[in-house]
C-alpha cells in the first residue's frame, strides 16, 4: 500500500466512529478525506457509496436492536428517495460540477455538526405527504449524484420539524442511507473498476469504526472533540475542492 493509504485508514476509521454514532454511513466524511488526499472524482463517488453501505448496515442492526426504529416514518421517505437516488447515480456530471456539489454538501455537514436542533420530547406529528415526496425526491437525487446516503440531510429535517427524536432519527437514517447508497451504486456504471486502491482495507477500517460508533451512539452522544476534529477536515476539504 502507498504512504497515502496508510494515513487514510485511521482517518476513515475516525470518520466512521463519529458518523456511526448518529446512524450515518460517513460518506461526506470519506469524501472530505479523499478530497484532501487528491483522490480522483471518478473514484470518490463509488468509494464513498460502498463504504456507506458497510457502516449503515451496522447502524441499522444496532439501532434497531436498541428499539429506536420506526417503520411508519422510514418507509415513506425511502420509497420516494430510492428511485431518485438511482437516477442521480446514473447521471454523469463534470469533475468541476462534482467538486462544487461535494463542497456544498461538506459545508452542510459542517453546520450540522454544531447547530443544535430540537432534541427531546415526543414526535410532534407525522410528516405531511407533500413534505415526504419533496424531501425524499430531493435527498435521493442529490445523494445518488454526489455519492452520499442522504443521512446528513434527512436527520436534521426530522429533528427540525419534530417528526422524530434524536434516537429515532438516527435509527431511521441508518437504513435510509443503506437503501439510497445501494440505489446510487446500482445506477453507477463500472463501480468495481472505479473503487479506491486497497478498498478492502478501507472497508475493514470503517467496519471497526462504525461498530464502535453505532454501539456508542445508541446510548451516548458524540464527543465535542471528535466533532471539532471532523469540522476541521470538512472545512479544509471544502476549500480545497473549491480552489482546485
Amino acid at each position: 500500500m502507498s504512504e497515502i493509504l496508510w494515513w487514510l485508514l485511521p482517518a476513515f476509521a475516525l470518520v466512521a466512529v463519529l458518523y456511526g454514532s448518529v446512524g450515518h454511513g460517513g460518506a461526506s466524511g470519506y469524501l472530505a478525506v479523499m478530497a484532501l488526499a487528491g483522490v480522483s472524482a471518478v473514484v470518490m463517488k463509488p468509494t464513498a457509496l460502498t463504504l456507506n453501505l458497510v457502516v449503515s448496515c451496522l447502524g441499522t442492526v444496532l439501532f434497531f436492536r436498541a428499539g429506536h426504529f420506526a417503520w411508519r416514518l422510514f418507509w415513506p421517505f425511502a420509497a420516494v428517495s430510492v428511485p431518485f437516488a438511482f437516477l442521480g447515480g446514473r447521471l454523469e456530471i463534470s469533475a468541476d460540477e462534482f467538486r462544487m456539489l461535494v463542497a456544498a454538501a461538506l459545508v452542510f455537514a459542517l453546520v450540522r455538526l454544531f447547530v443544535r436542533v430540537r432534541e427531546g420530547g415526543a414526535v410532534v406529528r407525522q410528516p405531511p405527504v407533500w413534505a415526504i415526496v419533496l424531501a425524499g425526491a430531493s435527498i435521493g437525487f442529490v445523494s445518488g449524484l454526489i455519492g452520499v446516503g442522504g443521512g446528513i440531510f434527512l436527520t436534521p429535517l426530522l429533528l427540525v420539524f419534530g417528526w422524530a427524536d434524536v434516537k429515532t432519527a438516527a435509527a431511521i437514517s441508518a437504513p435510509f442511507i443503506l437503501v439510497n447508497s445501494a440505489a446510487g451504486l446500482m445506477g453507477h456504471p463500472a463501480v468495481a473498476v472505479n473503487l479506491i486502491d486497497g478498498w478492502p482495507y478501507f472497508a475493514a477500517a470503517v467496519v471497526a469504526g462504525g461498530f464502535v460508533g453505532a454501539r456508542w451512539g445508541s446510548g451516548f452522544a458524540e464527543p465535542l472533540h471528535l466533532r471539532t476534529s471532523l469540522a476541521v477536515v470538512l472545512v479544509v476539504a471544502a476549500v480545497k475542492l473549491v480552489i482546485s
